[in-house]
């Protein structure tokens, strides 16, 4: 019989702490750093880091800095910034003004004050799954309950009726988050599907929040749908967005919380006080970057789509693998002939190679709420140049017949 060693006077960890989620993105890193030290070169599939060059721009803004005093900037965000924020999303046909818009600490920070902001405890938060699989970390640092609207790989994630956000609504409903374009699903919401979403909203006073990060970042001659562009959501809409993706400065962590509510905004400002200003260096390169050319965007959407067909394609080939073909964004979910995608991706980077040559992908269990589902499913992140998407789906087809056959 094992004994338990019982250690005395040790400070007690909070539940909630205990409850947060591992990164299901993250948390196979240690695995990669260690296949790297035994000379194995990793694909990153599983991150959406792009390998676009940030705008020359933005990182000369800061080259050429001349300040002398690296002081703090205003709890909102600088003025300038924000006055160019708002001239940025008129382009997009988004009519907001400075004081609509809060700058926060990436779109992650934007996340938690939206939801600080509109919940309290036990309070819940209707999500499509699967989902950025931060938002549960977001909703637990909160104390906010998710609940889950499943949408299938079978339908390439489309939205289920409508009919079926309506049975889940209860008392303790605030809000229905969605991410458009998707991730991890590359789903590109309709104009019919944001419509009937308002329609909810405002029949039972709900807020509507819509993480809209990757709003460049759409094919196939479709058009981004944003909440605040024509749906009479005023009151309703909390646009969450970030730099990151948009320009490729994840390191930047630059982001904002949008909203026409002027008491959202106001209770919001109260989180952004309290943990001071957004970085200042940060912004200045972030404001630098809203003069991108559009020959920039226009280049990096022929590249991404590109990549999405190839990739798409060569996943189509490998038999037993069933894949959903995104609209937007850049990752698409793929379900894996294998018995668990965790156990399978763990195994990828600790004991198979080609050639010396290995990929880490994300599995997607941790992109859901609901146990038990998407437990075979990855996703890939299309932020590598063609050649190496080649390699990698070479990878791993011998990985999953090898790993199939063990």
């Amino acid at each position: 019989m094992s004994q338990i060693t019982i250690i005395k006077n040790m400070p007690i960890i909070s539940t909630k702490g205990k409850n947060m989620p591992e990164s299901p993105i993250r948390k196979l890193v240690p695995y990669a750093e260690d296949a790297k030290k035994r000379g194995i070169e990793v694909f990153h599939l599983n991150i959406g880091q792009p390998d676009i060059n940030t705008p020359q721009i933005a990182l000369d803004a800061i080259k050429n800095n001349t300040i002398k005093v690296l002081a703090y900037s205003r709890s909102e965000g600088s003025e300038e910034y924000r006055t160019k924020i708002a001239a940025y999303y008129a382009k997009n046909n988004i009519d907001v003004t400075a004081s609509d818009i809060i700058v926060t600490t990436g779109g992650s920070e934007a996340l938690l004050f939206a939801m600080g902001s509109i919940t309290d405890p036990n309070d819940e938060i209707i999500i499509p799954e699967p989902f950025y699989a931060n938002y549960i970390g977001f909703s637990t640092a909160s104390g906010v309950k998710i609940v889950p609207v499943i949408s299938k790989i079978e339908n390439n994630f489309a939205l289920p009726p409508i009919s079926e956000f309506e049975k889940l609504i209860t008392p303790k409903t605030k809000a229905i988050l969605i991410c458009n374009p998707g991730n991890p699903t590359g789903y590109l919401y309709s104009k019919e599907e944001i419509e009937k979403l308002a329609e909810i909203v405002k029949k039972h006073n709900l807020f509507l929040i819509a993480d809209e990060v990757y709003r460049e970042f759409v094919y196939d001659n479709e058009q981004h749908q944003s909440i605040l562009s024509g749906f009479g959501l005023d009151n309703h809409a909390i646009i969450i967005d970030s730099v990151s993706k948009r320009y490729s400065m994840c390191g930047a962590r630059i982001g904002c919380l949008v909203s026409k509510n002027k008491e959202l905004i106001q209770t919001a400002l109260k989180f952004a006080q309290a943990r001071l200003s957004p970085p200042t260096f940060a912004q200045i390169a972030s404001e630098a970057a809203l003069d991108t050319p559009q020959s920039y965007f226009d280049e990096v959407i022929v590249e991404y789509k590109g990549r999405r067909d190839l990739l798409i394609q060569e996943l189509n080939k490998i038999e037993g693998v069933k894949v959903a073909n995104p609209k937007g964004a850049f990752y698409c979910v793929a379900e894996l002939p294998v018995d668990n995608a965790d156990k399978f991706a763990q195994w990828l980077l600790e004991d198979f190679n080609l050639n010396n040559q290995t990929v880490m992908v994300a599995p997607c269990a941790g992109f859901y709420s609901t146990p038990g589902i998407g437990t075979n499913q990855v996703r890939i992140a299309y932020v590598l140049k063609k050649e190496d998407l080649i390699k990698s789906v070479e990878i791993l087809k011998l990985a999953i017949e090898t790993y199939n056959n063990n």
